[in-house]
């Protein structure tokens, strides 16, 4: 009704303004003596006709609606017409008296004063104003609603610098023909899911999961339809399996968020402002990206209004995405998120693992289980669907056939979708798959594959899968004897076993190159298995339907039937075949460039998972220490693989042996390189000046799992929990951090401290963390507190040092040259030990904290009774101890001095061992969690691995000096040998099974050595012989004497033909391999 009655006003006030434009004019003629006044008058007036003559067509046009201000104007176009009709009525009554003048009355009148003039062009004017910034003030509008459909430049900007993961939305070609539910199917779960985005106290995060084939994906896809035209759908991403791309997160946030800046362009701003100020976000880790492309941004942007309508993202099939720490990471961060804007739906299957990532959020998802939902309801629906799919495969078969062969209509019958409905639920992946088979022409009539189908539900298969797929999978063996079967299984095995096992699907030109195969053999093979495959005819990869076809031809259960595929031997036959493509093709600088310092160009990287032999094996563990200790180079400038690379790799490296003919003559002087590689796999950079960032790396890869950032001040310590899933962080300031290692999150700030923090220890269940401070305090928290449970007071100085008992609720810690022991339960002290004389450095719990043991800058290592306070021995050395342990037993300790390590018998005080090895002080020794090795760590920059012995046994041993038993890794890192007593063991590296048991000597081994070429190796031993042993038959070929006592230690020439032994004596004897002849010696 305002709008009409603004229409009305329009035309009255433009009629109204029209009369008094033309008495004006009338007055003009007439009056002599106002000429201003009529003037001014006359162009007010023509002014607001002319505007209200431009805005009526606009108000009553189609467009009329979007002109909100101009429809709001009643109040100004009421004051014009009654000030016009004021003007008017007064106008006339003196032109009416001008015609009274032709009779002898007075003439025609102007019949204002100036002040009354001014009084009515006042009003009319501010009239005329309004109505004019009213029409401003829509256009403005309709042009941001213009542009609003437009990108911006900074939109453009931001989409051409996000890495789009293709196909992974639902609008994506790939997806472009995969079903949506039909009308009238899944109503109350559709129902269900858009009642849940609407509500805004519903949780933000919606898990629907579903055992394969129950139609995930395809209720995923029909709600992103739903939600696209609605204006609710923000972005979307579907995982897929063997799709380079959409089966792990290197794009995932970047697609969520261009697709989010597409749909809202208003977070444009925001995105590009981050990428300008971290040019280099795309190359963090998940966790940063989410953090500043996704969560800050959606909670920031205020050009969306807060109460605008919710924003969805749908991630389906997350089960699909290779790494388990990926899929919880998506989890985890999603049921972290803080805006009230977005909310997301991910499908999965209820895996394991994935099932156990929502146990961890509990309270911050609604879920729904497919499989739980009514059989009936279940069954309506793949009726609906079963009908609607089998009509059009009869109504498409009869037009391509004579009458006399076409389906009748109402084919198959409701009996036979009945039973075909029976037979499938709760899976929609059968009704799908069983009529894509009964339309694939190649295998005939539909009715007679419908009645093959049927025959599977009388047979009663237990598996749903099995009357899924076999129905198809028979086919391809219809007819055909025992040998051709086993063919044709061997051909099937090797092209679709590539298939569902390649990192990246391919079309079938590169298929049938890689499998070796004609291009029609290739279609011959697949021409069978259009149902569970999708073969395009153009370029586009061949691509498995569903992953339920992949789970089925792979499941172990099946082992030893017809279809069964072994992936291990997929594997390797893909591997092979791709060995021998590069071997064919490869050539050195294949792109012509023909300089080693080029940048690279385009280098993707794939890694194929192989089981192969030893050698094979030895090769690519070789090649990996060469990428790793290597890698920036290889990055930037990969060619110099063929230069540089390899005239850096040790002498022995298999890779550079092999490939070595390849380096360029570009250097005058080679450089002199180690024979093997050292201990160091990889050297980790990244931080810069003082470090106040955390880093977590990957061992294998070097690759930085997670920056955690959060302290202002250098860190100055760290420490892992016993169970590896927290870490903690010190700051100068004393600040203290706890970090879940599996997602990198501060799960809390512990403190923050005005006194430096001294160290920090975490109890054996990983429940607790103390830490130790300058003002005299240890503080004790549970780790999923808040405040500290304990605070402990009892100390004089600084406290140096904590650590808390793997038993009995104790805790110790040292100050100055006192040892408390306390009870963590209520802070008591139960014993304040100060017997040593001087600082005290190092502490030690035994394994079943009944013993405490303590060292000092007093050069004494004293051991305790934790249940009294006693000090129950003393062991004396000839300087500070910088490392010890107990014995697993509790009935031995070992402490380092020097380079020296010795063993002490706790009950008599002896020492009965001293090892050896080390040429520079030893810093840390810890056993390995099976208490079966001891290692060592050194300033010379090594780590040693001992096995020991506990209790009697090492007492008890026949080496005067063998606790630390040799052992020794071949040169390819293929063997190990090992020593016990007088036998050497190999063992294979890649298993862990002993090869050989090699016996012969009379007394304990020394030690042992392997031949650069790994064909012997050397033992000697203290009954004064060597013996040269072959590795793979284990006989001795030559036992070498000589030596006045026995050769301590031994070295193989460079050509595995000569072998140096020196003795006690300090005497070096060089041997002949082959026959075992002393060639020449030299020492005393």
């Amino acid at each position: 009704m305002e709008a009409f009655g603004a229409a009305v006003n329009v035309l009255s006030v433009i009629d109204l303004s029209a009369k008094v434009g033309l008495l004006c004019l009338e007055y003009a003629k007439e009056v002599k003596n106002a000429q201003t006044e009529i003037a001014r008058l006359h162009r007010e007036a023509v002014d607001l006709e002319r505007a209200l003559s431009d805005m009526q067509p606009l108000l009553e046009g189609a467009h009329k609606e979007k002109l909100k201000s101009s429809q709001r104007l009643n109040g100004a176009l009421k004051d014009s017409v009654i000030q016009l009709q004021m003007l008017e009525k007064r106008l006339h009554a003196s032109t009416s008296r001008k015609a009274m003048s032709r009779i002898g009355l007075r003439a025609l009148k102007w019949p204002f004063e100036s002040k009354e003039v001014d009084l009515f062009i006042g009003n009319l004017r501010k009239n005329t104003e309004i109505i004019i910034l009213s029409l401003q003030v829509d256009q403005t509008a309709l042009l941001l609603e213009i542009n609003s459909g437009l990108p911006s430049l900074d939109q453009k900007w931001v989409l051409s610098r996000l890495q789009i993961a293709a196909g992974a939305s639902f609008d994506s070609q790939a997806e472009e023909h995969n079903p949506t539910c039909l009308p009238n199917t899944r109503v109350d779960l559709l129902n269900q899911i858009s009642e849940w985005v609407r509500d805004p106290s519903s949780q933000k995060l919606f898990w629907l999961n579903g055992m394969a084939g129950t139609g995930k994906s395809t209720v995923a896809r029909t709600l992103a339809h739903s939600f696209a035209q609605s204006g609710h759908l923000g972005a979307s991403f579907f995982f897929k399996r063997g799709e380079f791309d959409r089966d792990g997160l290197s794009k995932f946030v970047s697609t969520i968020c261009a697709q989010l800046v597409e749909n809202r362009p208003a977070l444009a701003l925001h995105t590009k402002a981050t990428i300008d100020s971290d040019p280099h976000i795309f190359d963090k880790t998940t966790r940063e990206q989410f953090s500043k492309l996704i969560a800050q941004a959606s909670s920031s942007t205020t050009e969306v209004p807060q109460n605008s309508n919710p924003i969805v993202i749908i991630i389906d099939a997350i089960d699909e995405c290779v790494r388990q720490e990926d899929v919880e990471l998506v989890i985890h961060l999603f049921s972290h998120l803080k805006t009230s804007r977005l909310k997301v739906l991910l499908t999965s299957r209820p895996e394991l693992h994935i099932r156990t990532s929502f146990n961890l959020v509990q309270g911050t998802y609604d879920s729904f289980t497919l499989h739980e939902i009514p059989r009936l309801t279940i069954g309506h629906d793949i009726s609906t669907f079963l009908s609607h799919e089998l009509a059009k495969i009869r109504i498409d078969y009869n037009v391509g056939v004579s009458k006399d062969r076409q389906l009748p209509p109402g084919w198959p019958g409701e009996l036979k979708v009945q039973t075909l409905t029976e037979m499938a639920v709760p899976l929609f992946i059968f009704a799908a798959t069983v009529c894509r088979f009964l339309a694939d022409r190649r295998l005939g009539s539909p009715n007679d594959e419908l009645e093959e189908v049927l025959q599977y539900q009388a047979e009663n298969w237990t598996s749903q899968l099995d009357a899924t797929y076999l129905p198809i999978l028979n086919k391809v063996l219809f007819g055909l004897g025992t040998k051709q079967k086993e063919k044709v299984i061997t051909r099937f095995r090797e092209t679709i076993g590539s298939i569902i096992i390649l990192r990246s699907p391919l079309p079938r030109c590169a298929l049938s190159r890689m499998l070796e195969l004609s291009q029609d053999g290739l279609d011959g093979q697949l021409d069978m298995l259009h149902s569970v495959l999708d073969v395009p005819r153009d370029d586009s990869p061949v691509r498995i339907f569903h992953a339920s076809f992949r789970d089925f031809l792979i499941d172990p259960e099946k082992r030893g039937s017809w279809f069964w595929i072994d992936t291990k031997q997929a594997h390797r036959y893909i591997a092979l075949r791709c060995l021998d493509l590069m071997e064919t093709n490869l050539r050195k600088d294949i792109c012509n460039i023909n300089r080693p310092g080029t940048s690279r160009f385009s280098i993707q990287q794939q890694v194929v998972d192989l089981e192969g032999s030893t050698n094979l094996a030895q090769l690519l563990q070789d090649a990996m220490r060469l990428i790793l200790a290597n890698l920036p180079i290889i990055d930037s400038h990969p060619l110099q693989l063929y230069s540089s690379v390899l005239a850096f790799a040790p002498k022995n490296s298999i890779i550079r042996q092999l490939f070595q003919h390849h380096m360029l003559q570009l250097f005058s002087l080679v450089p002199e390189t180690q024979d093997d590689w050292d201990g160091c796999l990889q050297v980790l950079e990244g931080h810069d000046n003082w470090v106040t960032t955390v880093r977590l790396w990957l061992v294998d890869s070097g690759q930085c799992l997670w920056e955690l950032r959060g302290h202002e001040r250098p860190i100055v310590s760290v420490t892992f929990s016993q169970d590896s899933k927290l870490l903690a962080s010190v700051s100068q300031d004393g600040d203290i951090h706890l970090w879940s290692v599996d997602s990198g999150e501060c799960i809390k700030e512990l403190n923050r401290h005005d006194d430096s923090v001294t160290s920090v220890a975490f109890s054996f269940d990983s429940n607790l963390i103390a830490c130790t401070r300058q003002d005299q305090t240890v503080m004790l928290w549970e780790t999923g507190d808040e405040g500290p449970s304990q605070v402990y007071q009892g100390h004089e100085g600084w406290v140096t040092n904590v650590i808390l008992s793997p038993q009995s609720g104790l805790a110790a810690s040292c100050s100055d040259n006192i040892v408390h022991i306390w009870q963590i339960a209520n802070g008591q002290l139960l014993w304040d030990l100060r017997e040593h004389t001087d600082v005290v450095t190092l502490i030690s719990f035994s394994r079943d904290s009944t013993l405490l043991a303590t060292s000092s800058y007093d050069k004494t290592v004293r051991v305790w009774r934790v249940d009294n306070g006693d000090c129950v021995q003393i062991f004396r050395h000839e300087a500070t101890v910088k490392a010890l342990t107990f014995f697993p037993s509790s009935k031995l300790l070992a402490t380092a001095i020097y380079s020296e390590i010795q063993i002490w018998d706790i009950a008599n005080g002896e020492c009965i061992q001293e090892l050896n090895g080390h040429l520079h002080w030893i810093t840390h020794l810890t056993f390995s969690p099976d208490s079966k090795l001891m290692a060592s760590a050194s300033e010379d920059e090594t780590v040693r691995l001992w096995q020991v012995y506990d209790g009697e046994e090492i007492r008890n041993s026949n080496s005067s000096d063998g606790l630390m038993l040799p052992w020794t890794v071949s040169s390819n890192r293929a063997l190990m040998a090992s020593v016990s007593n007088d036998a050497v063991q190999l063992w294979r590296t890649n298993d862990g099974e002993c090869t050989q048991n090699l016996k012969g000597h009379n007394d304990s081994i020394l030690s042992v050595a392997f031949s650069p070429d790994t064909r012997l190796i050397a033992s000697s031993s203290y009954d004064g012989t060597v013996r040269l042993w072959n590795v793979n038959t284990g006989e001795c070929t030559q036992t070498l004497e000589g030596h006045v006592r026995f050769a301590t230690s031994m070295a193989f020439s460079t050509d595995s033909k000569r072998l140096a032994t020196s003795s006690w004596e300090e005497f070096i004897r060089l041997w002949d391999i082959d026959n075992g002849i002393y060639l020449s010696g030299c020492g005393r």
